[in-house]
């Protein structure tokens, strides 16, 4: 086993086991998690970049990378993942409270090779666990608003809200109510998800209201 990139030595996190039976290490982020953010970051695809920034980016910036790594756990909350085997970050799920409300806006970034096996889903279901801890009750995410296609499905859904249009982005806001279920999202959570994630380019949840625009989720 290769160390991890930040530290120097074999990563740390709870197991979670997935879909195609291969588990990965999840933990909360932290400052010295810097060094394998940024390499994780580096190996995204550009498609997958823009899925999740809304636009392209290149790199991430010193101050990108303080902001997303210095975070409190309560009105900022991080979760990353590991690869075990090689000490690489393979995903991060992260909300972002909207200040004095419970509501946090929410984004999920998986490695490409490590997508199709369940972390994302896994991610999410610990992310929205932990916003119930910290009293959060809705997760909010920005959908392009040119993807007609994507709102008729995500209005067939069910309980969601398809939100006010964000101009400066060209985007809409949808809305998503977490249930104390067990699993933390509740079933219309990762339906929403499921159905976001077939989409090839335009959704990217993050980016949007609830951090600076120089200073992105992760």
């Amino acid at each position: 086993m290769t160390g991890d990139p930040a530290r120097g030595r074999a990563p740390t996190g709870d197991q979670q086991p997935l879909r195609d039976s291969t588990r990965a290490l999840v933990r909360p982020i932290e400052p010295d998690d810097r060094d394998a953010l940024r390499a994780g970051f580096d190996r995204l695809s550009q498609g997958s970049r823009y899925r999740r920034f809304l636009t392209s980016m290149t790199r991430l910036s010193s101050s990108q990378l303080s902001y997303l790594t210095e975070v409190d756990h309560h009105d900022h909350e991080a979760l990353i993942a590991f690869d075990p085997g090689t000490g690489d970050a393979v995903g991060v799920a992260r909300y972002i409270r909207e200040r004095g409300s419970d509501r946090a806006e929410a984004a999920v970034t998986v490695a490409d090779d490590w997508q199709g096996r369940g972390l994302g889903t896994a991610l999410t279901r610990r992310l929205a666990r932990r916003a119930l801890e910290e009293g959060v009750r809705v997760f909010t995410a920005l959908l392009l608003s040119t993807n007609t296609d994507m709102l008729d499905l995500l209005r067939a859904v069910g309980d969601v809200h398809i939100g006010d249009r964000e101009p400066d982005q060209g985007a809409i806001e949808v809305e998503v109510p977490l249930e104390p279920d067990g699993e933390g999202g509740g079933p219309r959570l990762h339906r929403v998800l499921r159905a976001v994630a077939s989409t090839p380019t335009e959704f990217a949840p993050g980016g949007g209201r609830g951090s600076p625009p120089s200073q992105p989720g992760g």
